[in-house]
């Protein structure tokens, strides 16, 4: 939220200039307030587990937030539970005359595929074609966010030669960017991917902006220079217990799998987890509510002008 600030008082303009979310009583005294409307597209195989991840992170936060689930209609979710999707979920169809403040694409277990390969690819296009006149900010996560560089800017991924499995220190690019306000120069994420995009063909991009990056991940945090589209490529949502679920579940498989980085005490997972994302995971999706809150139009019909201004 805002603070409000006489115009006039030094504190303002230097508050500005660091894009602290500052308002002075003029604007607050005519600004219009209603509940952000955001939607989150959810591609993963686990959804109630992602569910509470993401709506653990967007409810923390005095901001009102009225939520809407996306299901893929041309992908069957065989670990779903059909009523629990029938009840809490729509499809493109159903919402593509709605405009949103926001929207969540999570990512998905497909990233060996090539794009086109994704057997919901198409329908996945046509909600990121939807994004840029009907909704305000699109936040891309993992494999996601490589789906939404590579429709949006034509970067395609990599496979490495090792999975990125743990949670790895990284730096912040740009300290006034609006998402990673209140961060600290360095802090940590999880990731948990075989993929990469190429660092060089995002600077090449002058549309984009790496907000954070580290040597061990890559570019994790980058920005459209608009601001309406945001590729995380790590899982900055993630709880506690995320990270051994999936490594014992690859040990249980048999599957050679290295222990996470940085995860457990001393790498050794008899000695607990030490979290230590949690803090800048809560904060970055603060900053992105708050973003909203300040940017999005009151009248969401009024995105359209705003995507027409942005193409030209």
């Amino acid at each position: 939220m805002p603070i409000l600030v006489p115009k006039g008082l030094p504190a303002y303009k230097t508050l500005k200039e660091e894009n602290v979310f500052v308002m002075n009583e003029q604007r607050a005294s005519k600004q219009d307030i209603r509940p952000l409307h955001i939607a989150i597209v959810n591609l993963m195989p686990t959804k109630e587990v992602t569910e509470t991840q993401l709506i653990r992170m967007l409810a923390n936060t005095p901001l009102q937030v009225e939520l809407q689930l996306l299901t893929m209609d041309t992908h069957d979710s065989k670990n779903a539970d059909k009523y629990h999707m029938e009840t809490f979920y729509k499809t493109y169809d159903e919402i593509r005359n709605q405009r949103f403040d926001g929207m969540i694409i999570t990512g998905a277990p497909v990233e060996f595929l090539p794009f086109e390969d994704v057997d919901y690819w198409q329908e996945l296009t046509e909600i990121m074609e939807y994004t840029k006149n009907n909704v305000f900010s699109t936040l891309h996560i993992c494999w996601g966010a490589q789906a939404g560089l590579y429709y949006h800017y034509g970067i395609d991924k990599f496979v490495m030669p090792e999975k990125l499995f743990g949670v790895f220190k990284h730096e912040v690019r740009d300290k006034k960017s609006e998402f990673t306000r209140g961060f600290d120069e360095e802090f940590f994420a999880p990731h948990s991917r075989h993929t990469q995009v190429s660092r060089d063909e995002i600077l090449k991009n002058h549309d984009l902006k790496i907000l954070a990056e580290s040597d061990a991940t890559g570019p994790h945090i980058i920005s459209s220079k608009d601001k309406r589209q945001i590729f995380v490529q790590g899982h900055m949502e993630y709880d506690r217990e995320t990270l051994k679920l999936e490594y014992d579940r690859d040990i249980k498989k048999g599957l050679d799998i290295a222990v996470p980085q940085n995860y457990f005490r001393d790498d050794d997972p008899q000695k607990g987890i030490v979290v230590k994302w949690s803090g800048h995971g809560n904060l970055f999706f603060a900053n992105w509510l708050n973003y909203i809150y300040q940017e999005t139009p009151y009248d969401l019909s009024k995105l359209d002008e705003i995507g027409k201004k942005h193409k030209k």
